[in-house]
């Protein structure tokens, strides 16, 4: 339940920390259902007087945006990943000559095109050739899109990919993520203009009071808190602790470089390895799981001395590679096996320990050990839920050997893993897969001391 009052104070902290103003335009197309709609547009327009659009209906959205032109623009990841998706289907379609100059010129915004929307330091043939790439590829794209207008932009939902951040930012699009729940009428944290970064959701929005529980649990006051759940006194006593603060049940931490919220996981799902180092295996699995090559990843550590992971590759991605690199195969479970495919994870692991290494909190959970599975982790064999989640615990039990193997220092592991055929039947695969060692990468310096 949220009452008038608080929703009003909640939204005059926002509308002017992101400066709205009668001037701005929103277009109301998220579910009526969902809190977002009701604070980002009804909430946030009564308190900045701004104009909200309604689109005519669910298949027109797409196009009304680029109609309207807003001002003011909220989308999940899913959703700008789909017209970015759309956008590289048609350049394919485009002519040869049409296809260089875009290809060239994102390449351009990707050196120099968040550095300029930051107010950071860029060389003048950068700001020359962003200045003639904005000219001719990016103001045409963006009002493709129906972002020409869009002066205040965010994403939040779920963990988006920073190679999908950074394209938006690097063509202009003042992109920012926030984090939110229904019980503080959503806005927790935001990021401030100048302040973006791909792997935090910012600080403390104004007026809100942020604490970090014994257990990882994010922890807050607002002023747009709910005063409780619709006639249920004892959920709502659950969700709150004895001093008024309410309990996300997501783990996070400040990062101390930035002063920004992380969030790494749900507080259920972190564990602990043996030294006392926190373990948030969703963290680490969608660190792998950006990787194209990579499907599916499961990772372990609790009450363990080290994080091991199993990795599920992309057949499509993975095959296309092997076509390109006269890799010879006969099923997934030969390419999954093949040493070269080995390498390029490894690559990819790699880079994953690199960047957990250069953040204080997250260096003691790099990966010391993996192996790539002979099978595609599937909802049929009871590996993922239908939404396609994975079904970690499920998965530890049906692969024991295999997570036996990554901890007793063995090199390769054999698993007989019963399959379900796309026609019902059943089968089994019997395979030898092999464990990889990595190296971890030195931790970052302490704030203050050189590296």
């Amino acid at each position: 339940m949220l009452t008038g009052e608080r929703s009003i104070k909640a939204a005059t902290d926002t509308v002017k920390f992101d400066k709205l103003n009668e001037n701005d335009v929103a277009l109301a197309y998220l579910p009526l259902a969902w809190v977002g709609d009701h604070y980002l547009n009804y909430a946030q327009g009564l308190v900045a007087g701004f104009c909200m659009a309604c689109p005519e209906n669910a298949e027109t959205a797409m196009a009304d945006l680029r109609e309207i032109g807003p001002s003011f623009y909220f989308a999940p990841p899913r959703t700008l990943e789909l017209l970015l998706t759309r956008v590289m289907i048609r350049m394919e379609d485009a002519g040869f000559l049409k296809r260089k100059l875009f290809h060239y010129f994102i390449g351009v915004a990707r050196r120099y095109g968040e550095r300029i929307l930051n107010g950071q330091p860029v060389p003048l043939t950068g700001r020359l050739l962003y200045g003639l790439g904005n000219i001719l590829v990016y103001a045409p794209l963006k009002n493709v899109l129906g972002f020409s207008r869009v002066r205040v932009a965010y994403t939040a939902g779920e963990a988006i990919g920073p190679d999908l951040f950074s394209f938006y930012r690097s063509i202009g699009l003042n992109l920012k993520q926030l984090y939110g729940q229904t019980e503080a009428f959503l806005y927790v944290t935001a990021q401030p203009d100048g302040e973006i970064y791909s792997d935090t959701v910012g600080p403390a929005c104004p007026n809100v009071d942020i604490r970090i529980a014994g257990n990882g649990e994010v922890q807050f006051k607002s002023p747009g808190m709910f005063s409780g759940y619709f006639k249920d006194d004892v959920k709502t006593a659950e969700a709150m602790t004895p001093d008024g603060y309410v309990k996300t049940g997501d783990a996070g931490y400040f990062d101390e470089k930035t002063g920004h919220l992380k969030i790494i996981d749900r507080a259920k799902d972190v564990g602990k390895l043996n030294d006392g180092t926190l373990f948030p295996p969703k963290y680490i699995e969608n660190k792998l799981r950006f990787y194209p090559n990579i499907r599916e990843v499961v990772a372990y550590g609790d009450g363990q001395d080290f994080v091991s992971v199993m990795i599920n590759i992309d057949l499509t991605a993975v095959g296309s590679w092997a076509e390109r690199n006269n890799v010879v195969y006969a099923s997934y479970q030969e390419l999954a096996g093949h040493s070269q495919v080995y390498d390029m994870v490894e690559k990819h692991v790699a880079e994953v320990n690199r960047s957990l290494a250069e953040d204080k909190v997250m260096a003691g959970v790099q990966i010391k050990r993996f192996l790539i599975l002979h099978k595609e982790l599937d909802a049929d064999d009871g590996e993922l839920t239908r939404t396609q989640k994975v079904r970690r615990g499920f998965i530890a039990d049906r692969y024991a050997p295999l997570v036996k193997a990554l901890y007793d220092g063995s090199k390769e592991a054999d698993i007989s893993t019963e399959v379900t055929f796309e026609d019902g039947r059943k089968g089994t695969i019997n395979a030898r897969v092999k464990i990889r060692d990595m190296k971890t990468a030195p931790a970052a310096a302490p704030m203050g001391k050189a590296a």
